[in-house]
C-alpha cells in the first residue's frame, strides 16, 4: 500500500497545479449477459493496486489528499457476484484515508477545485465531472507524466515482475516436459496456462502463441490448433501477469526432444545473438543501435550457413537480413506487455538507418525483452519483388529447403542495472544441452 501511495505522490509532484483524475476500467460486454474477463486499466492499477471494476481516483496536490471512488453496490449485485468491499473496508484494504462512491465524484470535485485552474484527467472520468470541474483539461500532460513515471521500475514493481517470470518459467519447463509428437498446439497451451492458474495467476500478459513447424514463421500466430510433428520445432511465446505486471518469454525446442543438425545450426545463431546482446545492454546504449548489433550477428550466422552472401553492413542496409529477422530485438515491459517508452523527455530520433519502433537510451530500472529470431517466412522469401531485389544477397535455392522450418525465437526479460550487465528475470533452459535435458520424457 505504501508503494502505491509513493507513486501517487510522485505523480502529484509532476502535476502540482491541477486536480488529477484517473478512471479505472469497466466491464465490457462479450454477448448478452456475459462480460469479457475484467482486467484493470494499467494506469489506474499503477497508482492504486485496485483490481475492482468501475472505480476512479482523485489526486489533490495542494491538500495532499488522494481519494478513491468505488461503485455503490446494492444487494442485487451481492446476490449474483458476492461481496465487494465498501468504503470503510476499502480504506484498510487499499491504504486510502478517504474513500467515497463514484456517484459522489461531481460533489468531491466541486469541493476540491478551489485554487486550481487546470485538471489532468483521462477523458472517461473527465466527462463524468465536466460540469463541476470548469477547469482546463490537459490529458496529454497526464499521459506524458504517467509514461515518464512508469518507465523506470521501482523495487516493488521488479518483485512483481520477478514473480510473474518465475511462475511463467515453471510453466515453460512444464511444457518442455509434457510435449509429445501427435499433441495439438492447444494441448500445449493448456499445459502452460494451467500451470499459471495453479500458482494463482489468472491473467496472462497476452494471448499465448503456440506454433509448431512452419507455423512458427507467423510472428503473432494465434490459431493454436495444428498437430505437432516428430521432426518439427515448437515455438511458445507466453507469459503470466502478477498484479498486472507482465512476463514475456519465448522458447523454441524440438518436439522430439532432440535438435536435428539443421535446427541446431539456426538455434545456435539466435542463442549467440541473444547472449551477446544481453551482455551489451548497459545504461546509455540506444536500443536501436542494439538492434543493429543483433542484425550483424544474425547476418554473419546466416552467411556461415550459405543463406546470405556479401558484405554484412550491406546486408543490413539493403534489408536482406530483415527477410529472416523482420521484428525488433527488444521492447519495454511492465504493466503493458509493450510498455511505455518513457514520455516526451526521453523521446529521441532513430540514430540508425534501420526502421525500428522502440528507440530509447537505456536507463537503470528499465525492464526490456531480449528476443532475436530467425524465420523462414514464405510471404517474404517467395515474394517476386523481394527476390529480384535481393537476388545477389540471398541464396534462394538453399532458402527453399527451409520453407517448412518455421522459425526460432528466444526471449528473456532483463532489468537494466546501474553497473554491469542486466539482471535476467528469466530462468528457463535455453542452452541446447539444457533444453534437451528439460525435454527428456
Amino acid at each position: 500500500m505504501v508503494h502505491y501511495q509513493r507513486l501517487r505522490s510522485a505523480l502529484a509532484r509532476r502535476l502540482p497545479d491541477g486536480l488529477t483524475l484517473v478512471s479505472g476500467g469497466r466491464h465490457v460486454a462479450r454477448n448478452r449477459d456475459v462480460d469479457y474477463v475484467f482486467r484493470q486499466r494499467s494506469d489506474f492499477l499503477y497508482l492504486t493496486g485496485v483490481e475492482e471494476a468501475g472505480c476512479a481516483l482523485l489526486i489533490d496536490p495542494k491538500r495532499r489528499r488522494h481519494t478513491l471512488f468505488l461503485p455503490r453496490i446494492d444487494n442485487h449485485h451481492r446476490v449474483w457476484l458476492g461481496h465487494v468491499p465498501d468504503a470503510r473496508q476499502a480504506k484498510t484494504l487499499y491504504g486510502f484515508s478517504r474513500v467515497l462512491y463514484t456517484d459522489q465524484i461531481p460533489a468531491a470535485v466541486k469541493q476540491a477545485r478551489a485554487g486550481y485552474r487546470r485538471a489532468y484527467a483521462d477523458e472517461a472520468v473527465y466527462r463524468k465531472a465536466k460540469k463541476t470541474l470548469k477547469l482546463q483539461n490537459r490529458p496529454a500532460a497526464l499521459r506524458d507524466a504517467l509514461d515518464e513515471l512508469r518507465a523506470c521500475k521501482t523495487p516493488e514493481e521488479l518483485e512483481f515482475m520477478r514473480r510473474a517470470s518465475e511462475v511463467s518459467g515453471r510453466a515453460h519447463v512444464a511444457v518442455m516436459r509434457a510435449t509429445r509428437p501427435g499433441m495439438r498446439e492447444y494441448e500445449v497451451q493448456a499445459v502452460f496456462e494451467s500451470e499459471c492458474l495453479r500458482a494463482g495467476f489468472k491473467h496472462l500478459a497476452y494471448p499465448s502463441i503456440v506454433a509448431a513447424g512452419a507455423n512458427a514463421a507467423v510472428l503473432h500466430y494465434h490459431a493454436n490448433n495444428a498437430e505437432l510433428k516428430d521432426n518439427a520445432l515448437l515455438l511458445i511465446d507466453a507469459g503470466a501477469e502478477c498484479k498486472g505486471y507482465a512476463a514475456d518469454i519465448t522458447r523454441t525446442f524440438p518436439v522430439s526432444g532432440r535438435f536435428t543438425r539443421r535446427q541446431r545450426d539456426i538455434y545456435s545463431i539466435v542463442l549467440e545473438t541473444q547472449k551477446r546482446c544481453i551482455q551489451k545492454a548497459r545504461p546509455g546504449i540506444v536500443s536501436a543501435d542494439l538492434h543493429v548489433y543483433s542484425m550483424t550477428i544474425i547476418a554473419e550466422g546466416l552467411k556461415s550457413l550459405g543463406l546470405l552472401r556479401g558484405d554484412t553492413s550491406g546486408l543490413i542496409e539493403n534489408g536482406a537480413v530483415r527477410l529472416f529477422y523482420p521484428h525488433g530485438l527488444t521492447h519495454m515491459l511492465g504493466l503493458d506487455v509493450h510498455d511505455t517508452t518513457g514520455g516526451k523527455k526521453r523521446a529521441m530520433p532513430n540514430p540508425t538507418k534501420v526502421p525500428v519502433r522502440f528507440v530509447a537510451r537505456l536507463e537503470p530500472g528499465f525492464v526490456i525483452t531480449m528476443e532475436p529470431g530467425i524465420y523462414f517466412i514464405a510471404a517474404l522469401l517467395q515474394d517476386p519483388g523481394l527476390r529480384r531485389k535481393h537476388k545477389d544477397s540471398v541464396d534462394f535455392a538453399k532458402v527453399e529447403k527451409f520453407l517448412d522450418f518455421g522459425g526460432v525465437r528466444i526471449e528473456d526479460d532483463v532489468v537494466i542495472q546501474a553497473d554491469g550487465p542486466p539482471r535476467n528475470l528469466t530462468a528457463v533452459p535455453k542452452e541446447i544441452a539444457a533444453v534437451e535435458a528439460a525435454c527428456e520424457r
